[in-house]
C-alpha cells in the first residue's frame, strides 16, 4: 500500500509556486469577496467574516483563477467567478455546521454558537445570493450555468447524506457518490469554470473538470482519513467529529466491514444508536489501524490524485500546469 502512495509523488508537495503565480489575482479575489460581505445588517458582514477570514489557503478560487490563466486567460473575467466560488463553499459550510452541531471550523468556535443556528443559515442564504450576483456580473452565461448546477448538485448531496447517516450498510459505492455531490462537485465547478470563462475549447473545459472533480475526491478522502489521525491543532476542528456524530465515512465503512460479526455490537452502539462512551474514539482508531481502514482510504486518495494530474496531460509545457500537480500532491500529503 505505501509503495501505490509514494509512486504519486517524488518530492514534497508545495503551494509555494502556484500561490505565488496566483497572488495579484487572488489579492482581487479577497477584496471582491471583502466588498460583497458588505451589509446594512451589521450580524451578516461579522458572521461572514469571522469563518472567511480563518480560510486560510482559499483552494476553491484559487482553481478557478488558475484554470482560467492555464487556458489562456488575459482578462479578470474568472476572478468574479473565483469570489462566487467561496461564497458558495463558505455558504455550504454554514449550513453544515448547523446540521451536524459542530464546534469548530477553521480553528474557531463555529459560528451558530456564537450567532446562532438561525443566524447561521440565514447569512448561508445571503452569501449564496451575493454569489448568484457576481456570477451574473460576470458576464458568462455557460459559467452561471455550471455554479448553478453546482449548487443543486451539492445540495443533494448533503440531503443524501443526512438520509443515508449512521448507515452501518452504506456501500463504498454511494459514499463515493455522496462526496462526488457534496465536495468533489465544487471542485469540478470551480475548474471548469474558469476554463469556460477564458473561452477554451470544450475538450479543455472537460480536462479541467476531471481534474477538479478527482481532486475533491481525493480531498474529502483525506479529510476523512485525518479526522481519524489528525489533531486539532493541525486540523482546525476536533478530531473525531465524523465518529460522533456517526457519519459512515470510508474509513468507518472499510473498518466496519473488515472487522465483521466480531465488532458489530460496538458498531450497532457507537454508530447507529450514537451511544458513546470515553475510550471509545480510541477503539475505533485501534481497529482502523489493525484492519488497515486508514491506509486504504489514503491508498484511493492518491489514486484519485493520480487521475487528477493525468487530466492534465495534453496542456503542454505551461507553467501553471506543474503548479496544479503540486496542488493534487499536496490534496493527498497534507496533515490539515
Amino acid at each position: 500500500m505505501e509503495a501505490a502512495r509514494t509512486a504519486v509523488v517524488d518530492k514534497p508537495p508545495s503551494l509555494d509556486a502556484l500561490v505565488a503565480m496566483a497572488a495579484s489575482d487572488m489579492a482581487a479575489v479577497d477584496a471582491l469577496i471583502r466588498r460583497h460581505m458588505d451589509s446594512p445588517v451589521p450580524v451578516i458582514p461579522a458572521l461572514a467574516d469571522h469563518l472567511i477570514a480563518g480560510a486560510a489557503k482559499r483552494l476553491r478560487p484559487l482553481l478557478t483563477v488558475a484554470a482560467a490563466r492555464l487556458v489562456g486567460a488575459r482578462d479578470d473575467a474568472c476572478l468574479k467567478l473565483a469570489a462566487a466560488v467561496e461564497f458558495i463553499h463558505t455558504a455550504t459550510l454554514l449550513h453544515d455546521d448547523v446540521v451536524d452541531s459542530s464546534q469548530l471550523r477553521r480553528g474557531r468556535v463555529a459560528a451558530h454558537l456564537i450567532w446562532g443556528a438561525p443566524s447561521s443559515v440565514l447569512v448561508g442564504d445571503f452569501l449564496f445570493a451575493r454569489a448568484f450576483e457576481l456570477m451574473v456580473g460576470a458576464n458568462s452565461m455557460p459559467a452561471l450555468e455550471i455554479l448553478a448546477r453546482a449548487s443543486r448538485v451539492i445540495a443533494e448531496g448533503e440531503v443524501l447524506q443526512l438520509t443515508r447517516a449512521h448507515d452501518l450498510d452504506l456501500s463504498q459505492e454511494l459514499y463515493l457518490e455522496i462526496i462526488r455531490a457534496k465536495t468533489a462537485e465544487l471542485f469540478a465547478a470551480a475548474a471548469e469554470a474558469g476554463a469556460v470563462s477564458a473561452g477554451a475549447p470544450p475538450e479543455r473545459c472537460r480536462a479541467l473538470r476531471r481534474y477538479g472533480q478527482d481532486l475533491g475526491l481525493a480531498f474529502q478522502l483525506v479529510d476523512d482519513a485525518l479526522d481519524y489521525s489528525g489533531d486539532s491543532a493541525t486540523l482546525g476542528k476536533n478530531p473525531g467529529d465524523d465518529f460522533r456524530e456517526g457519519k459512515a465515512t470510508l474509513p468507518l465503512l472499510l473498518a466496519m466491514a473488515r472487522t465483521g460479526a466480531s465488532e458489530r455490537e460496538f458498531w450497532i452502539r457507537t454508530i447507529d444508536r450514537r451511544d458513546q462512551a470515553d475510550g471509545d474514539f480510541e477503539r475505533v482508531r485501534d481497529l482502523m489501524r489493525q484492519t488497515g481502514a486508514l491506509d486504504a482510504t489514503l491508498d484511493l486518495a492518491h489514486t484519485y490524485a493520480a487521475s487528477a494530474k493525468a487530466a492534465l496531460a495534453d496542456f503542454g509545457a505551461n507553467p501553471w500546469r506543474p503548479a496544479l500537480e503540486d496542488l493534487a500532491d499536496f490534496a493527498v500529503l497534507r496533515r490539515a
